[in-house]
């Protein structure tokens, strides 16, 4: 049986912000109206020490001012777009570009900066938002859902919109794990294995080129579990910041296991699933120390991983990738389950 509490966590301007605790036997997680964020989850390792597993801040001013997307629900779309450009039913939208000459999670105020609406629904709660029409340039009314619920290790999040014009959406997490603790220096010593066969490789502004990519023989083979640390030695650039394709174009999205992450000295292991056809693993390259987090930890670069489950990135300048269209009268819906256990 799951504990759910609530509590005030401050004001902002577009009101109060609370704070809702999700606990069961093994997991305590916390998530906040602002974002949906989840802020918090504590889980114990193989000798019993709980710590924090997700990197954030203590107090509501560090994720009102917060850029990188601490355990944020980006959207409407997840990811950069081209050139903050693409064409819907003929028309022509222009985003602002926010990531170089791209846009990124979503545009300057995405969805990780409103304050959702909350209630209590059997073992979590549910968060509700609604953008208008032309929220950051997009087109159409949305309506969004998440819902997040825990059971003994498992935490589901499942996500619902609905369009009143056509527009592309891509709904993902954004929480930056490390499963040494949130105030561990880095997860070189974690492993990591993803179940993809392929991977999308990127220009030099991490836009997909189109070509999808078999991993065989390459450093994001990652079938096998690998040490972080081994792997960013032989990658070009500073880190992964790739989608690996859990699904070709055409596949049901049905609910598949994505990625597996152990910490073997805690004993500590995630185990994500998901409906979407992607994941991006992000090592927190762009992290630089100039971020103080909880208890006042900093945060550098490679200090935690992303395993952001999603659409293809720029799909709606993709023909031949999964689309990530939503039209009026249907419902867009995917889950994500996030496991921890030890081992």
């Amino acid at each position: 049986m799951t504990q759910v509490t609530t509590e005030p966590f401050g004001d902002v301007d577009e009101g109060s912000v609370e704070k809702w605790v999700l606990r069961s036997s093994l997991v305590t997680v916390e998530v906040l109206t602002l974002g949906c964020i989840i802020r918090s989850i504590r889980c114990s390792d193989r000798k019993g020490r709980v710590d924090d597993v997700v990197q954030g801040y203590d107090h509501l001013e560090g994720y009102v001012s917060d850029r990188r997307y601490f355990g944020a629900l980006v959207g409407r779309v997840a990811n950069r777009i081209a050139g903050g450009r693409f064409v819907v039913d003929g028309v022509e939208y222009q985003l602002a570009v926010n990531n170089g000459p791209n846009a990124l999670h979503g545009g300057l105020r995405g969805f990780n900066k409103a304050v959702w609406r909350a209630e209590r629904v059997e073992d979590g709660v549910c968060l509700r938002h609604t953008s208008p029409d032309g929220d950051q340039g997009y087109p159409g009314e949305v309506q969004v859902a998440v819902t997040y619920t825990l059971k003994g290790g498992w935490l589901r999040s499942r996500y619902q919109a609905s369009a009143s014009r056509t527009s592309p959406i891509n709904l993902t997490n954004h929480s930056y794990f490390n499963l040494a603790g949130q105030a561990v220096e880095n997860v070189y010593d974690h492993e990591v294995s993803i179940q993809a066969q392929s991977y999308l490789p990127v220009d030099g502004t991490s836009i997909p080129t189109g070509e999808v990519r078999a991993v065989e023989g390459s450093p994001f083979d990652l079938r096998k579990p690998y040490l972080i640390g081994s792997l960013l030695k032989p990658l070009p650039g500073p880190g992964f910041d790739h989608n690996f394709c859990l699904a070709s174009p055409g596949d049901p999205w049905a609910l598949r296991p994505a990625a597996r992450v152990c910490h073997p000295e805690s004993g500590r292991v995630l185990e994500v699933s998901t409906s979407q056809p992607g994941v991006q693993f992000y090592t927190a390259n762009f992290l630089d120390g100039s971020v103080v987090g909880k208890g006042g930890s900093r945060y550098a670069k490679h200090s935690s991983f992303c395993l952001e489950t999603q659409s293809w990135p720029d799909a709606i300048n993709k023909p031949s990738f999964p689309s990530c269209m939503l039209r009026p009268g249907e419902e867009y819906l995917h889950e994500t389950t996030f496991s921890f256990s030890t081992v």
